[in-house]
C-alpha cells in the first residue's frame, strides 16, 4: 500500500513537473512584464524625477546624470517587459531587472535610517509611513530570480531557439558543481551590494573565491 501511494505521489508531481516547465514561468513572466511596462510607460509619459533624489541613488548610479539614468530606466523597464513577454534573453534582461530594482530600492524605497532589524522590518510595507516601503519591488526582486537562475521555460521564444540551435535537451549540473554556486553568489551578490553593501560584497568574495577553487580543482 504504502509502495502504490509513493508511485502514485510520484506519477502525479512528475505531470506537474512537466506541465510546470511550461506554465510557472509563464506566469512569472506575464505579471512582471505588465508591472514593469506600467513603471516604463509612467517614466515614458512623465517628468525626469531623479535629479531631485540622485544623491540617494548607489554608487556607481550616483555620479551618472540624471537624464542618461532616466532614459536608462525607462528603455531597460519597457525593453525588459516586451523580452519578458517573448521569453526572449529572459536571463539577461531578468538580470538587468534585478539590478534596476536594488538601485530603485535603495534610492526611493529602503528606510532612510535604521539601526536595527525591527526598524527596517517596519518598511516591509506598501505603504510609506516614513519607515520605507520596500514590500513591492522585494516581491519584484524574487519573482525575478527564478528567471535568472531556471530562464524562460518551455513556453518561450528562447527554448525554441534552444530547440533550433540542437541546445534544448541539456542537464543541470548538480549540487556539488562548486562553479554553478560561485556563480549564483556573484549573480545575486553583485547587485544586493548596491543595497546591502556588506552582506552583498560578502556574496561576492564567496562567489569569487568558490570560482577560484573549482579552477584550482580542474587545474
Amino acid at each position: 500500500m504504502r509502495n502504490t501511494l509513493s508511485e502514485r505521489w510520484t506519477a502525479l508531481t512528475e505531470r506537474l513537473d512537466g506541465v510546470g516547465a511550461w506554465l510557472a514561468p509563464l506566469g512569472l513572466r506575464l505579471l512582471l512584464a505588465w508591472e514593469f511596462w506600467e513603471a516604463g510607460i509612467e517614466k515614458y509619459r512623465g517628468e525626469n524625477w531623479f535629479a531631485s533624489i540622485q544623491s540617494d541613488f548607489p554608487f556607481p548610479f550616483n555620479v551618472v546624470p540624471p537624464d542618461i539614468s532616466w532614459t536608462l530606466a525607462t528603455w531597460f523597464e519597457l525593453g525588459g517587459a516586451v523580452a519578458l513577454l517573448l521569453g526572449l534573453g529572459t536571463r539577461l534582461f531578468a538580470f538587468n531587472l534585478f539590478v534596476l530594482t536594488m538601485v530603485a530600492t535603495a534610492s526611493v524605497h529602503w528606510p532612510m535610517d535604521w539601526q536595527t532589524l525591527q526598524d527596517l522590518a517596519m518598511g516591509y510595507a506598501i505603504s510609506d509611513k516614513g519607515f520605507g516601503n520596500f514590500k513591492l519591488p522585494l516581491i519584484f526582486a524574487v519573482m525575478l530570480l527564478p528567471l535568472i537562475f531556471h530562464g524562460a521555460g518551455k513556453f518561450s521564444l528562447d527554448a525554441l531557439l534552444s530547440r533550433w540551435a540542437g541546445t534544448g535537451d541539456s542537464q543541470a549540473r548538480g549540487v556539488q558543481d562548486v562553479a554553478a554556486w560561485g556563480l549564483a553568489l556573484l549573480v545575486v551578490g553583485a547587485p544586493l551590494a548596491l543595497l546591502l553593501p556588506t552582506l552583498g560584497l560578502g556574496l561576492v568574495v564567496v562567489g569569487a573565491v568558490l570560482l577560484a577553487a573549482d579552477r584550482l580543482l580542474l587545474a
